[in-house]
């Protein structure tokens, strides 16, 4: 596991040295205001900061609240670092999202406990969103991911004026595999086939499981044409592949694959260009197996 960052921001220099020997166990960025803090989080990954309240030009609560209002920075943890005790003070520092405080001066057991915790519950968290978004056997994004992702898609290539294509493909004659060789190999055919497909991807392609033995393939700025060219590369990959089975020979299969584009101009969201390619897939099916067809 990678080294924990963790911004610390405060005005005295007293404060700085003792926190950063601390917490020398991970790497300490330092700010000493809250202007400078702001910029630092778009800079770099910080995983939990550490905020004075009392600090001039821009205290720790307005601060906070602007982490909190960016997408970028508001699941970051905040620990408040203060001498203030009073209870409204520490009711705000709740209210506004930080998730603890620690009341100077400090105590370094008390310190390196809520800090720990703070990361171990983030590392929890991360852990957790990965897992609602991913499928269990193949590791690919799910459907439920893949709709929220196709909808962020969606918006940037309209945005940039971009073509959006997509890819539906499933494994040809599935249940005959299952039904012949067993359920066992049916999931290696589709764990083999998932990493085939991860193995060639673009970084800007969004893979998904949608289902049993069928993948969906948002491809950002890709024309249909390229799309195609895509989809048939995909397909003659796959007729590479093998599965072994316990009497020394091989399993082979091939896929399916339907193809369509996103109409930007006109289309709000990506429902109908799946149901194109969904149509597209079926006409492939009808017409022997193993080709792409397009709608």
């Amino acid at each position: 596991m990678s080294m924990k960052n963790i911004l610390i921001v405060d005005d005295t220099p007293a404060n700085l040295d003792i926190l950063c020997e601390l917490l020398s166990e991970y790497d300490v960025v330092v700010s000493i205001s809250g202007e400078d803090a702001l910029e630092v989080v778009q800079e770099e990954h910080i995983d939990l900061i550490l905020l004075d309240i009392m600090m001039p030009d821009m205290n720790g609560f307005e601060v906070c609240k602007k982490l909190k209002s960016n997408q970028k920075t508001k699941d970051i943890p905040i620990i408040f670092i203060t001498a203030k005790t009073d209870e409204d003070s520490i009711e705000m520092g709740y209210d506004i999202g930080g998730n603890d405080y620690i009341t100077k001066p400090f105590k370094p057991k008390e310190l390196l406990a809520k800090v720990k915790r703070e990361l171990k519950f983030q590392d929890l968290q991360n852990e957790l969103k990965i897992l609602a978004s991913t499928d269990y056997m193949t590791k690919l994004y799910n459907r439920r991911y893949f709709t929220s992702m196709s909808i962020h898609t969606l918006e940037l290539s309209k945005r940039n004026l971009q073509d959006l294509s997509i890819i539906i493909l499933d494994i040809d004659k599935f249940k005959n595999v299952n039904d012949t060789y067993g359920h066992n190999v049916g999931d290696e055919a589709i764990i083999s086939l998932a990493n085939k497909l991860k193995s060639i991807q673009r970084k800007s392609d969004i893979i998904c499981r949608f289902g049993g033995e069928e993948f969906v393939i948002l491809l950002p700025n890709t024309s249909k044409d390229d799309a195609i060219l895509i989809a048939e590369n995909i397909r003659k990959e796959v007729e590479t592949l093998t599965i072994s089975l316990d009497n020394s020979q091989e399993l082979k299969f091939t896929i399916s694959l339907g193809v369509s584009d996103i109409d930007i101009q006109n289309e709000n969201n990506i429902e109908d260009g799946l149901k194109r390619a969904d149509d597209a897939l079926y006409e492939a099916k009808n017409n022997g197996r193993n080709k792409v067809c397009i709608k």
